[in-house]
């Protein structure tokens, strides 16, 4: 029997893949209103794989649409910042758990290829190709739980704990990256109580830095932003 062939992404999952990562990377900032007309003439597509594209990428929490106006990469406020939080202690910490009784040698190999991957990123100076291996070490950690029912629980928070470590990436330090050194340690090592330790720790100790983060944020009013084009930020 031949191997089936690649399955080719619709061209709403296209135009999904290349908003987020925009949004991802703030080439497209909190409070950027996304323009249905240009963005669809801009990305050479029609509006409604975009319209199909922007109901994804709002589901997931990266923008808010006002019906007949438009919609706008969503701005976070300190509230929001600590409900996150909150959600991660726990469900991160029971992931962190559970990784270190199931994970095979594959999550191990994952989990240290995204450590040096941070390392060369730090050695570079690059800020965000640090926040994206730290981000994708904490996904390594999830994927390592062999809980289907807990990451189905955090698949809607995925993108959002992405975007956080990259509107805080200046704060990506070699402190946090010796803690996720000494957390892969602990899951392999097979302690579960050391590892729940570590990584409740490590997330609750985030929270005050990411807030002080969250105080310089500007906060803009979704429907005042959908109304005219002229709130998009350079």
């Amino acid at each position: 029997m031949s191997p089936e062939p690649s399955r080719v992404p619709s061209l709403r999952d296209q135009v999904y893949e290349r908003l987020r990562s925009r949004i991802m990377d703030l080439e497209l900032p909190p409070g950027h209103r996304i323009v249905e007309r240009d963005t669809a003439a801009e990305l050479g597509v029609s509006r409604v794989p975009l319209r199909e594209a922007l109901r994804l990428l709002e589901a997931e929490g990266l923008i808010v649409v006002v019906p007949r106006q438009g919609a706008m990469v969503v701005s976070w406020s300190r509230e929001d910042v600590v409900r996150l939080f909150e959600v991660r202690e726990e469900l991160e910490t029971l992931a962190a758990r559970l990784a270190a009784a199931r994970r095979t040698d594959s999550d191990l190999r994952l989990m240290r290829g995204l450590l040096e991957e941070a390392e060369r990123a730090l050695d570079a100076g690059d800020e965000a190709a640090t926040a994206a291996a730290n981000a994708g070490f904490h996904r390594a950690v999830l994927a390592a739980c062999g809980n289907p029912l807990l990451q189905q629980m955090m698949a809607p928070l995925d993108s959002r704990v992405q975007w956080l470590f990259h509107l805080t990436k200046h704060r990506d330090t070699r402190e946090q990256r010796q803690e996720h050194v000494r957390l892969l340690e602990l899951i392999e090592a097979g302690d579960g109580a050391g590892a729940a330790e570590l990584y409740r720790a490590h997330i609750a100790a985030g929270l005050e830095p990411t807030l002080a983060v969250a105080e310089t944020w500007e906060r803009f009013d979704p429907v005042d932003v959908t109304r005219t084009r002229t709130r998009n930020r350079k």
